[in-house]
């Protein structure tokens, strides 16, 4: 098996492109999991309080994953430039 990063150049790039591929979709789901159940007023702007609530539980779990996730994504993109 072949590193990454000292491969066939084409390969390198279809790596970080499927790579790219399932981490925006996992990216996507976990953002959607996180929209709570208030209503369809809180996406556009409305809300009913304004209280600052702390994340705990599944609902911090998820928040740090879609951070982690989002700089995977980053760091990805950035490399696949630097290949191609």
């Amino acid at each position: 098996m072949r590193p990454i990063l000292g491969g066939n150049q084409m390969d390198t790039q279809i790596t970080f492109n499927i790579a790219q591929i399932i981490i925006s979709i996992a990216l996507t789901i976990f953002i959607l999991l996180q929209i709570k159940s208030s209503g369809l007023g809180s996406m556009f702007g409305g809300s009913d309080s304004s209280i600052y609530r702390t994340r705990r539980g599944v609902e911090r779990i998820l928040f740090n994953i879609t951070i982690g996730l989002s700089i995977a994504f980053f760091v990805i993109t950035i490399l696949n430039v630097i290949v191609s």
